[in-house]
């Protein structure tokens, strides 16, 4: 996550504020709840204690909220724009409340925010706000909050706590026990005279905003990285959210959205969730439900999660009730470009989808989620920063990157900075992966058509440039079309030598790890890890090198080490490491294929040397020799990956 772009005090300056209000220049005093000693801790910019009248903080003081901060009955606490609540880390014990009959009007601004944040702005750090109202709650009249033993409910559901307008929230959700905490923002019967509009809750240990029955609506939620729930309700809450943006790279959350209880169908207008690390998106426990329109979701393993069997028709989704199969991934995503109260808080977060038309870069500092197919037409060059992380949403053959005939890319990972291309969970069979074409010779002709996407490839240029991938770590991949087609790590399709391949991992594939249809394009130093079936695969009369091949097999089930096929154009393997700890076949060769394969080290494989359509042995040179049968090929020196550090890497 990037760091808060708010300015808050240091924690010098805290420092002096809570020594200011604590004590004089003669005895310590401890701070007391009566109206004059709070009246005077605000003036001195210091927050705790029972607010008894009304008040409006000052825009240029930065306060301490040093402890619980409570509006009574019938009483205003006014913050304007610009001002910045400054929490201790004191976990349960810092919070503002506002209670039933009291009203807090936040003035925010658009460009000038109201924050309140601990100063280290992590989960948990300090306990949030919670207002209390007099609106409906199937928890009755003068129902107790689990936080704080504050009173609400009650019969008004027009009823009014005040105004919410750009407010941003950071670091809370104390947790006072197993089963209760303080969220980011807390509405206990809230009312539907309550304006609550452009309010972010980031970084929170518990839900983002929680509805405790009431019937208030809320306009633009931004949601980052809370760790239960970013949008929770129970007791009957029939309020409206419109416009939720949700992101979560933090593994370990519970939901985007959780409905618990009685259902009096809220409804969510404008909802976009985008996860790199899994999890559910909506959860809906009892017989809760809502109606949901236009809702756009992008990496969670669970898209609809009916806890407790409720009927799935309790979830109206585009007025259609939910299923437990559906992507849900058509829909418009929420613009928060013109979100400006933000600040540049936000997660940089992009979507992968289409065609790229024109040069793109993607860079470092951005998540990116694979939503679809992403294809770099031809002329055109995609280029990926060292560092930049691709999660591919778990959508099989419609997930994968090509980059067509005269595209170009340009992976530019280190070794210490690789570029990781994966599925949350890295399961084979994910996604699709990577796929190049080129303008190099191949058996099939020019302009062939690839098995996969229906891609045209193959001319007379063996020398043509499909741009560079260094430092590459590709996972989950592989995805099966159909019985004889499926999408592989790295497929590359008639790739020209001008290519440049080196240090491309390629780990738990459904299929091949690589695979080249005819081209010369040639690879050094390739990891290639439980892929199920080849590890690198060939055909189409492919006649490039590879230098420095490590094959590792722990899982049982896959098919060789090495597939060549059809015409034998000679390839070239320069130091090759094969260890299985499962048996399998590692060098077959179908038809008349073959190569020539110098400093060879296999272990552990049933069968070594797999002729499988009777093609002649001296097809495979090993070490200067036709290929037998029978050698243990174990004499070989090992190819030192000690220093590959770079293919650990992962999202």
């Amino acid at each position: 996550m990037k760091k808060s772009n708010y300015k808050f005090i240091g924690i010098t300056a805290l420092f002096a504020l809570l020594t200011l209000a604590s004590c004089d220049n003669d005895d310590p005093s401890p701070i007391d709840n009566t109206t004059n000693v709070v009246i005077e801790n605000l003036s001195n910019g210091v927050m705790n204690g029972t607010l008894e009248e009304d008040f409006t903080l000052n825009s240029s003081t930065n306060y301490a909220l040093t402890g619980s901060f409570i509006v009574s009955d019938g009483v205003t606490l006014t913050i304007p724009a610009g001002s910045q609540i400054v929490a201790d880390n004191g976990g349960t014990d810092v919070y503002i409340a506002v209670l039933k009959g009291g009203k807090i009007n936040i003035n925010g601004t658009d460009s000038n925010p109201v924050v309140m944040s601990s100063v280290n702005a992590e989960p948990g750090d300090w306990g949030g706000l919670t207002l209390c109202g007099k609106a409906t709650t199937t928890a009755g009249i003068d129902a107790e909050a689990e936080v704080g033993g504050f009173i609400y409910g009650g019969s008004d559901d027009t009823d009014s706590s005040g105004t919410i307008k750009n407010l941003v929230i950071i670091g809370t959700g104390a947790q006072i026990n197993l089963d209760s905490q303080y969220n980011g923002v807390s509405f206990y019967a809230v009312g539907s005279g309550t304006t609550v509009e452009n309010v972010a809750v980031i970084n929170g240990s518990d839900d983002g905003v929680e509805f405790f029955g009431g019937t208030v609506s809320v306009k633009n939620l931004y949601l980052e990285n809370n760790e239960d729930d970013a949008i929770d309700w129970t007791e009957g809450w029939s309020g409206t959210v419109d416009n939720a943006y949700v992101v979560h790279t933090i593994a370990g959350f519970s939901t985007v959205v959780e409905g618990d209880k009685d259902n009096n169908n809220p409804k969510i207008n404008n909802l976009t969730a985008i996860s790199t690390v899994g999890g559910t998106a909506l959860q809906f426990k009892l017989e809760s439900g809502a109606t949901i329109s236009n809702l756009y979701l992008s990496g969670y393993d669970t898209n609809i999660d009916m806890k407790n069997d409720g009927a799935l028709s309790n979830v109206m989704i585009d007025g259609v009730a939910a299923t437990t199969t559906d992507a849900y991934n058509t829909g418009a995503l929420v613009n928060i470009s013109d979100w400006n109260f933000i600040n540049g808080q936000f997660v940089a977060l992009e979507v992968l989808n289409g065609n790229i038309a024109s040069n793109k870069t993607l860079t470092a500092d951005t998540n990116y989620s694979l939503t679809g197919s992403y294809i770099v037409q031809d002329g055109v060059t995609l280029t990926i920063e060292a560092g930049t992380k691709i999660t591919a949403d778990k959508g099989g053959v419609d997930v994968y990157i090509a980059v067509l005939k005269g595209g170009k890319i340009d992976i530019q990972g280190t070794a210490t900075n690789p570029v990781v291309m994966s599925s949350v969970n890295a399961s084979p069979a994910d996604w699709g992966g990577l796929t190049i074409c080129g303008k190099a010779t191949t058996t099939a002709g020019v302009d062939a058509e690839a098995e996969v996407g229906g891609f045209i490839y193959g001319g007379t240029d063996d020398a043509d440039n499909s741009g560079s991938i260094k430092y590459l770590v590709i996972k989950g991949t592989g995805a099966q079309i159909n019985l004889d087609s499926q999408y592989n790590g790295v497929s590359l399709y008639a790739v020209g030598s001008g290519t440049i391949l080196e240090n491309i991992a390629v780990i738990d594939g459904a299929d091949d790890g690589i695979e080249f249809f005819g081209g010369s394009a040639s690879v050094t130093n390739i990891y290639l890890e439980n892929n199920e079936d080849d590890a690198v695969d060939w055909t189409e009369g492919w006649n490039g090198t590879v230098t420095n091949t490590y094959i590792s097999h722990t899982v049982a089930g896959f098919s060789t080490a090495f597939e060549g096929d059809k015409v034998n154009n000679n390839p070239k393997f320069v130091n090759v490491t094969a260890i299985s700890s499962v048996d399998g076949t590692a060098l077959q060769f179908k038809l008349e294929s073959g190569a020539t394969i110098t400093n060879l080290y296999l272990e552990g494989y049933a069968k070594n040397i797999d002729m499988k359509n009777d093609g002649a042995l001296s097809n495979v040179q090993i070490d200067g020799s036709d290929a037998t049968t029978t050698d243990a090929y174990n004499a070989g020196t090992k190819v030192d990956i000690s220093t590959w550090s770079w293919i650990e890497a992962g999202l």
